[in-house]
């Protein structure tokens, strides 16, 4: 049985240090949420099928643990795109079509959804520069990670202070891809055939998508480590669209990690 009271998100010790720094951050499971059926518990996405109103009131908890209004925690509208927004205010509109979201400014809340896909976040608690990205295997592989530590150095950050942190995410046994995926990225790079091992089914592979991530951040020169949480596996505690599809189910939820510069 989900708890429905109050959100209690994973935390990485490596980014609790920054905490002296006044740097908050969370990443959320399914826990403490009221949506219900297929959404069953702190489901974010506005994008998927649940009642809007109970998805407000998700994202309302999610906002209150950080300590900030709702109109505070601010997404973006993810596209799997290499495109990374910096952000001083609240949208004033349509959120922009990006996957990440870097600030130095205290009191806004920046998140990235994802039920699968990578969602990283990243601090500078010197610099005061936080950021927060959502990277599937395209975003990864198009330079998410790149552009979001790239501006987060345009607001002061040094790349060799930024702690990164893959939250929960597809586990390479439950990954299965095609032969065209394959081919996608060693011809990207050869040496990308390092995260695929053979599948079960004849001309798959597994793909290690946590493995891909880190070490791309670990080669732009930050220090990257992962929760290792699988989205796939741990129904109770995480969306996974991969999950529903291998279901034949008609929606998913989402689940959100965000991250928060409080005032010292």
């Amino acid at each position: 049985m989900l708890d429905t009271t109050r959100p209690e998100p994973l935390r990485s010790p490596l980014l609790d240090r920054e905490r002296e720094n006044g740097v908050k951050h969370g990443f959320f499971t399914r826990a403490g949420g009221v949506s219900t059926g297929l959404y069953e518990g702190l489901n974010v996405g506005y994008g998927s099928g649940d009642d809007r109103e109970t998805v407000t009131e998700n994202r309302r908890r999610v906002a209150e643990w950080l300590g900030v209004d709702a109109n505070h925690l601010l997404t973006v509208h993810q596209v799997h795109s290499p495109h990374a927004v910096i952000v001083d205010e609240p949208f004033a509109g349509e959120r922009p079509e990006a996957d990440a979201l870097v600030t130095n400014r205290p009191g806004l809340a920046i998140g990235a959804l994802a039920a699968d896909c990578g969602p990283i976040l990243l601090a500078d608690g010197k610099a005061r520069v936080i950021a927060a990205a959502h990277a599937g295997w395209k975003g990864a592989l198009t330079g998410i990670l790149e552009n979001t530590i790239a501006a987060m150095e345009l607001l002061g950050a040094e790349r060799e202070n930024i702690t990164a942190v893959l939250g929960p995410s597809i586990s390479q046994e439950n990954y299965e891809v095609g032969p065209e995926f394959v081919e996608r990225f060693v011809n990207h790079n050869p040496a990308n055939r390092d995260w695929f091992r053979p599948s079960p089914k004849a001309g798959h592979a597994l793909f290690d998508l946590n493995g891909y991530t880190v070490a791309r951040l670990t080669a732009a020169g930050v220090h990257a480590v992962q929760i290792g949480r699988c989205t796939y596996e741990e129904e109770e505690h995480f969306y996974s669209y991969r999950r529903a599809t291998h279901r034949g189910e008609r929606d998913y939820g989402r689940q959100i990690s965000a991250i928060i510069l409080e005032d010292i």
